[in-house]
């Protein structure tokens, strides 16, 4: 069978998706990506609205991502730094912590800021040195805890782990608590420790962007939602079906496949609010932390602290909570705003738009960095494809995305389906 004639197709356009058919167009053949929505890149997108591009709920990479640096040009995204570190609010009071090894400019706050304790610094100290060692692979063999109960085990004061890792870490895995594996938590502290968090010029959609523009050979079906799937073939919701020899679903598998209707993913829920304000309560580019336990509010950070491709006439604040909440949208924004003014100093807001992101992340146990080519297979014709196989990061996305696809070629050539299309 030539490679051009091989049916192959991917549901789903996000980061997942784009990679499989990167991975399948550099190993000569010609998928079709199905896309539910009017464009591409999944949960990492952004819009243009009042002359600025909101991001859909705060993102950033990390440019330590191994992954993201094999399939990423980050000179073409024109990627905006953020400093390592971080403003805190607490108590009407606002102080910058971070780390002085990296940035100088961050050194005097840090020594003089009353976050932690000096046996608090030390240990972010050994901390850093303890995970700078440690490979990625040792760090998912190990046994999981929950990530608040490793800080505790390590013997961080109740005061830092309340007033910076809460806060930081809540805002990375979208939950109050730090019920987040151990193994997420070395693995992230270590990214950010060896890279730079930072956002493209033009937003986090510059990346799904540019992954959509590397593609050469494949096709993209927009606005095309997939109802179901049968043995070598789609079915879409308007009735109409397609027929494939092979399948990678790279979004949520269960509402297609039967056998795996009592399989559906769990996802974490968060809501992002974007303000437009006159000026910048925090003039650097780093992320705002709210420490005040009973702050529906978890973080904020101003876009336009860093360069951006498009200009709104003031400054852009997102603000992100993770907390459960039964609020409307008004009282939402009502509350958001009180907490800006009370806490923040903030008040010169302007609602702009609300996100509500309702599979912001997966809610995972036992998390895995890696997963062979092989373990992608669902059946002969089927593979899957998604963070949600591994753990919640676009590292992640990524790594599924090729290992989907390469169980797909390494079918192909192995002759297996070749037989049964054939006959």
């Amino acid at each position: 069978m030539k490679k051009t004639s091989s049916k192959i197709h991917i549901i789903g356009a996000g980061v997942s998706g784009l990679i499989a058919a990167q991975v399948l167009e550099n190993y000569g053949y010609q998928p079709t990506i199905i896309e539910a929505t009017s464009s591409v890149g999944g949960r990492v997108k952004s819009d243009l609205v009042n002359g600025y591009s909101l991001d859909r709920g705060f993102q950033v990479l990390l440019t330590s991502y191994p992954a993201a640096k094999k399939y990423l040009d980050f000179e073409t995204l024109t990627l905006q730094k953020l400093l390592p570190g971080a403003v805190i609010f607490k108590n009407g009071k606002a102080q910058t912590i971070g780390d002085p090894l990296r940035s100088i400019s961050l050194l005097i706050p840090t020594l003089f800021s009353s976050i932690g304790s000096l046996s608090d610094k030390l240990k972010i100290l050994k901390l850093n040195t303890l995970l700078k060692k440690k490979n990625v692979d040792t760090i998912f063999k190990e046994d999981e805890k929950t990530t608040f109960q490793y800080l505790k085990d390590i013997g961080f004061s109740e005061e830092m782990i309340q007033t910076f890792f809460k806060p930081f870490f809540s805002g990375i895995f979208l939950e109050p608590n730090l019920d987040t594996s151990s193994r997420m938590f070395e693995f992230v502290y270590k990214m950010f420790g060896e890279g730079l968090a930072v956002l493209p010029k033009a937003g986090i959609q510059a990346i799904s962007d540019q992954l959509k523009d590397n593609l050469k050979n494949t096709k993209i079906l927009l606005n095309s939602e997939v109802a179901s799937l049968k043995d070598k073939g789609i079915i879409l919701k308007d009735g109409s079906e397609i027929e494939s020899d092979f399948t990678i679903i790279a979004t949520e598998a269960s509402p297609l496949v039967a056998n795996l209707k009592n399989q559906e993913t769990l996802w974490k829920t968060c809501d992002t609010l974007y303000f437009e304000t006159s000026d910048r309560i925090i003039s650097r580019p780093l992320i705002g932390l709210i420490a005040d336990e009973k702050a529906l509010m978890n973080n904020l950070f101003y876009h336009t602290s860093i360069k951006t491709a498009t200009q709104g006439k003031g400054e852009l604040l997102s603000v992100t909570i993770v907390k459960n909440h039964n609020l409307s949208e008004k009282k939402l924004i009502q509350k958001i705003t009180k907490e800006l003014e009370d806490l923040c100093g903030i008040t010169d807001t302007t609602f702009i738009k609300r996100y509500q992101i309702k599979k912001a992340l997966p809610k995972l146990d036992d998390l895995q960095y890696e997963i062979s080519s092989t373990e992608t297979k669902l059946t002969s014709s089927i593979f899957l494809a998604g963070d949600q196989l591994l753990n919640g990061s676009l590292n992640a996305a990524m790594i599924s995305g090729e290992r989907a696809a390469m169980g797909v070629i390494g079918t192909l050539q192995d002759g297996i389906i070749v037989d049964e299309l054939s006959s």
